[in-house]
Order: C-alpha cells, then sequence, then structure tokens
C-alpha cells in the first residue's frame, strides 16, 4: 500500500462489455477490492515488505475507483463529484471527529490546518500519538484529487487513449528525476498522484473497452516489461535498505502498472461466489463498507494492543491464549474492525442517501 505506511491510434471510447454479474455487479471488482483491504490490512499488522510485489492493493485500488468514475460520469459531471465527495467526506468527518477527540485528550494542539480534515486536499494534521491511524488519509486525499480532476481527465484520455495511457508515466519519472519533487503537502500530493495515475488511467480504459480491444499478445509484451522495470528499480534502489514499493515512487507505479494491467485485461469467470453465500456476503460487505475498514483498521491495530495487555491480566488467557503471537493480535484486530463496521459502517449508508442498515 504505496505510502499508507507513512505510506495506437485515436481510439474513440466504446460501451464496456456486459457487467458479468446480477443486479450490476462486477464480482472480479469485488474480489479484488476485498481482496486488496484484506491485503493492506495485512501489511499494516506485520509490515512484509514482499507483500506490495505480490499484490500492489493501491494500484488495483485506483484502477477499480478509476473505472467506477469513467461509468458514473455518463452522468452530468457536477453531480456526480457532489455524490462522491459526498461518500468520502462524512465517513472522514466522523473518523476525524472520534481521532481528533483522542489526539485532543493527549495533548494535540491543533492550526489552522485542521482545515484539511473538513475537506482534505491536503494531508490532514495529528499528533503523534495518532500518527498511525491519521497517516492514512493520503489514500482520501489522493483519491479526492482524481475524483475533482477526472472529468478533464476523461476528456482527454479520449482523445487518444493509447498514447495518454503511456504518456501518464512521465510525470512520475520526472519527479524521480529530480529527487522526489518539493516537500511537504504539495509534494505528497504531486507524488502519489504521479505514482497512481496509470493506474487510474487503467481503469477509464478498463471502463470504455480499450483494454479489451487490445490483443492479448500486446498486453503480455508490456505487462511483463513494466513489471520488471518496476522489480530492477525496487531492488536497486531500495530505500533504507528495504524493497518496499510504499517507499519507492518510480517502482511502485511501474509495477502497480504491470501488474493491474493484466488483472484488468485477463479477468477470470468469478461467477462461482454466487453459488458460496458466505463468501459472496463476505465480499459483498466489504465492498459496502471499503471506506470503514479502511478508515478505522489502524484504529483497530492500535486497539488489539491495548486488548491483549487487558488479556494478560486474566490467568486462563496467560495460559492458554496465544498472547505474544503477532496471528494473534491479527485476529484481534479483524474482531475490532467488525466491530467498526457494525458500529460505524451505517454512515457509509447516509453518505450515500440510503437507508442505514447494520450490515448491507
Amino acid at each position: 500500500m504505496a505510502g499508507a505506511h507513512r505510506r495506437g491510434a485515436p481510439m474513440t471510447a466504446a460501451p464496456a462489455p456486459e457487467v458479468p454479474a446480477e443486479g450490476g455487479r462486477d464480482r472480479w471488482f469485488d474480489a479484488l477490492r476485498a481482496f486488496a483491504l484484506v491485503r493492506v490490512v495485512t501489511y499494516h499488522a506485520f509490515g512484509w515488505p514482499w507483500l506490495g510485489l505480490v499484490f500492489p492493493s493501491m494500484g488495483v485500488m485506483f484502477a477499480l475507483a478509476g473505472s467506477l468514475m469513467a461509468r458514473s460520469l455518463e452522468r452530468p459531471a457536477r453531480q456526480v463529484i457532489r455524490g462522491r465527495l459526498r461518500r468520502l467526506l462524512v465517513p472522514l468527518w466522523v473518523f476525524g471527529l472520534v481521532l481528533g477527540a483522542a489526539m485532543l485528550l493527549h495533548g494535540w494542539v491543533p492550526g489552522a490546518d485542521v482545515l484539511f480534515w473538513v475537506l482534505p486536499v491536503g494531508d490532514p494534521p495529528g499528533d503523534a500519538w495518532g500518527e498511525q491511524a491519521w497517516a492514512v488519509l493520503w489514500y482520501l486525499r489522493a483519491y479526492l484529487w482524481f475524483v475533482l480532476l477526472s472529468p478533464v481527465l476523461l476528456r482527454v484520455f479520449r482523445l487518444a487513449p493509447l498514447p495518454v495511457l503511456a504518456l501518464s508515466l512521465v510525470p512520475v519519472l520526472v519527479l524521480t528525476g529530480l529527487g522526489g519533487g518539493p516537500d511537504g503537502r504539495l509534494g505528497s500530493a504531486l507524488s502519489d498522484g504521479a505514482v497512481f495515475l496509470f493506474c487510474w488511467l487503467l481503469g477509464f480504459a478498463h471502463r470504455d473497452g480499450v483494454l479489451d480491444r487490445m490483443r492479448p499478445g500486446r498486453v503480455l509484451a508490456v505487462a511483463p516489461v513494466l513489471l520488471a522495470a518496476g522489480g530492477w528499480w525496487a531492488l536497486n534502489h531500495r530505500a533504507d535498505g528495504s524493497y518496499d514499493l510504499d517507499d519507492i515512487p518510480l517502482a511502485q507505479a511501474l509495477w502497480s502498472a504491470g501488474f493491474v494491467l493484466l488483472l484488468l485485461r485477463f479477468r477470470p469467470d468469478v461467477g462461482w461466489p454466487a453459488r458460496r453465500p458466505v463468501w459472496d456476503r463476505v465480499v459483498r460487505v466489504f465492498n459496502a463498507r471499503a471506506v470503514t475498514v479502511y478508515l478505522w483498521h489502524e484504529v483497530a491495530l492500535m486497539l488489539s494492543v491495548v486488548v491483549i495487555d487487558l488479556m494478560w491480566q486474566v490467568p486462563a488467557f496467560e495460559t492458554y491464549l496465544p498472547l505474544d503471537s503477532i496471528w494473534f493480535q491479527f485476529g484481534v484486530a479483524w474482531v475490532l474492525v467488525a466491530a467498526a463496521v457494525l458500529l460505524l459502517g451505517w454512515v457509509e449508508d447516509v453518505a450515500a442517501r440510503r437507508r442505514p442498515r447494520l450490515l448491507p
């Protein structure tokens, strides 16, 4: 999850293929988003640097969001952007009220930049005590900017899809050549936007049918080159000795580009979850509560430490439970994530102007 721990001729747009799922849902998209969220929580629990190579979650999530945004922009852009902002900001405000109150009790003195909690065009501020929880908000900030820019990006993309898609890697190459660009909030916004621009536009390409019109041989020629370049750059430009893609923007951009290109072009038949009600239900809940899971999973990991500390005071728990195991903490964290979904997931329903439900 990049940054989350800190952290060919012109073609006209064509309709996307029929959605292969009941109720208009794309089960492959739903499965990818659910798996991406599980991977995010796993990475933040264990910190394994190789997880980004196995599955670049944030690249996948930006690509899925880009495809859905292109689909939504079949309606008036102002209406779409207003709806997207509402769905993003209302859960963020609830999160900010809870976390902000906790940070105030721990001595946080906010400044004028507290307004970034209202509209996160820059990273919202916080103190060191709550940093593990608020550091993940970079994704919401990057998503917000992509949403605001999508009407223009989509128009430019449709002028010449493949050339624009190829050129979308230029910004991250330029920033890498400049040593990372400016510091502060501006630098973070430029860096994350440059890293994931290709993936966002890949979502456009998926929605418009551009990827489906590409010959499989061409995709199989391009994607491995991107993966090889990203892997080579990660191994030869390690950050503090680590090949974690989160800390190597160019490697993240190239590896995510190749990986997501393959995922969106070669979509398997995933109709089988419909025949497994429990699995199908889990995937649906993850998708309907994706913002809640993402926002609160770090808080769950923080609280899991407190819960386990209390368990050490109970002799039976100390005797029979593996309280010192990171895997046990991982399990406790998921129980707390589930509690957050039950207690606060309804906020996403309110933000989407749906009837609030305990579980979707």
